[in-house]
């Protein structure tokens, strides 16, 4: 085998590229990168049943989005080398009856009617469900419709030492006589997964926890083969908030999902790193850069990282705001995440940058700056001021006439808050319950930039007609 590390990712085309493909990317990527070496990406498309059309196409655009650009993939334009199963299924073929010859697998014919009637008595007595190897003792004459099973021993044990977790053994008892190519001549992973990964030369088989029992499987192929085994470190799964593994019934799990509710992608990455991994500083905010340099097997922590979207939420709001406004106005247009122009983003983007989480939400803060006109409650303007109806009316009938008052030339910042603050001291409200109640009249929400800068960035005729809106919704509703 090549001493040059070469690590893989190996989705199989079944649907949109999930998050824990992405997570087992950047983790492969960071490590070739670290050590000079090859990031590679297999299509493991062997199971026929469950590929969905475009499945493909969805990984490459998840993973150039994401910037985990395989050294081997048509994301590059090439080279892209024949690393796709189902058009290799003569390899699989040949290395199966090897196997057999050798007497490391053997022949079945057993019906699934056969296979579920022994599962049902094993569970029935206790035991867990395995096959019960029949076809080593009875091999089958006709093997036309067989599969091959491996040949796994009775007795004994099998150990192999996992970087993050350490040595791993399992009781050959334990193990399944796994199937490894099936009878319409397609191999299962296990072929395919130990083949593939002996002929592309991987170092280091870096995926999920979930693969961890099949290891041993897959050490016995290895075995068989005479082969030098590639060093294994399984991931840790990623969790729910309630520690369950993480699903889409409960968080989004599609890569493309996160692109569509705009996240940055070096937002979506940083997360993703501390996903059991840290910074030896403890740093929390870190470039792809800084991961890679840092980056070491060792320190990832085998417990199940929580998938918290409520701190994803926090890093992307902060990365956001380390962008200069022309960079967020591009992306925003790019992502199709606005229905306004760049140039009308880019001059309200300094009033509620900070206060966005993901591109999405400029709309949702900024609506009222370029609407005509907007939803005013009445409901929520009486619960903001704290005054009854009538009172309520009255004031925002003087703040009406005070924003008249103001000359065209004097519309902005200070000329707005003096005339309010003057307002309020002649109404004895307090400052809260005047501003609140102004800022619901005119943008229709409780929570927006300064009220000065906000009314500043409106036309002066839209702030006075939505404020005489906001009186008449009252009147119409009085006891709201």
């Amino acid at each position: 085998m090549s001493k040059k590390t070469r690590v893989r990712i190996a989705p199989s085309p079944t649907g949109d590229p999930h998050i824990g493909t992405a997570y087992t990317a950047l983790f492969n990527f960071a490590f070739a990168k670290k050590n000079k070496g090859d990031f590679v990406l297999r299509i493991e498309d062997t199971d026929q049943a469950r590929l969905v059309d475009n499945s493909e196409e969805e990984i490459y655009k998840a993973l150039d989005w994401l910037g985990l650009i395989p050294d081997e993939s048509p994301i590059k334009g090439g080279p892209f080398k024949p690393y796709k199963q189902s058009e290799r299924l003569s390899e699989y073929k040949k290395y199966a009856e090897e196997l057999v010859e050798k007497k490391n697998a053997f022949y079945c014919d057993c019906s699934s009617e056969r296979l579920q009637k022994v599962r049902d008595e094993q569970q029935k007595a206790g035991v867990v469900p395995h096959y019960d190897g029949k076809c080593k003792n009875d091999p089958p004459k006709d093997l036309s419709k067989c599969v091959i099973r491996l040949n796994v021993p009775d007795t004994g044990t099998t150990s192999f030492q996992d970087v993050i977790r350490g040595e791993i053994t399992f009781k050959n008892a334990d193990i399944d006589d796994q199937v490894l190519m099936k009878s319409d001549g397609f191999p299962t992973y296990h072929l395919a997964s130990v083949v593939d990964d002996h002929e592309m030369e991987i170092s280091h088989v870096i995926r999920g926890e979930e693969w961890l029992s099949s290891t041993p499987k897959h050490v016995l192929l290895y075995q068989a083969f005479a082969w030098p085994p590639p060093i294994f470190a399984h991931l840790p799964l990623l969790r729910n908030p309630d520690k369950s593994k993480l699903s889409k019934r409960k968080n989004p799990t599609s890569v493309l999902w996160y692109r569509e509710a705009g996240y940055l992608p070096e937002a979506l990455r940083n997360f993703l790193a501390l996903m059991g991994w840290s910074m030896p500083d403890g740093k929390e905010v870190f470039s792809l850069d800084e991961f890679i340099k840092n980056f070491d097997l060792k320190r990832v922590d085998p417990a199940g990282p929580v998938f918290d979207t409520t701190k994803l939420d926090w890093m992307n709001g902060e990365y956001i705001r380390a962008l200069p406004f022309e960079d967020i106005a591009d992306r925003i247009v790019t992502g199709k995440f606005s229905k306004y122009s760049k140039e009308q983003i880019i001059g309200k983007l300094p009033l509620v940058r900070d206060r966005m989480k993901k591109l999405v939400d400029f709309d949702l803060l900024t609506n009222y700056f370029f609407e005509k006109d907007i939803n005013v409650s009445a409901e929520l303007i009486l619960k903001v001021s704290g005054h009854d109806s009538l009172g309520t009316v009255a004031a925002l009938r003087q703040v009406s006439k005070d924003l008249t008052s103001i000359s065209p030339e004097n519309w902005g910042t200070a000329g707005i808050e003096s005339v309010l603050e003057e307002r309020q001291k002649e109404l004895d409200w307090s400052k809260t319950e005047l501003f609140q109640t102004t800022r619901v009249a005119v943008s229709g929400s409780t929570s927006t930039p300064p009220l000065g800068d906000t009314l500043a960035a409106i036309d002066q005729g839209t702030v006075i007609s939505r404020t005489n809106q906001a009186v008449s919704a009252l009147q119409e509703n009085p006891e709201s």
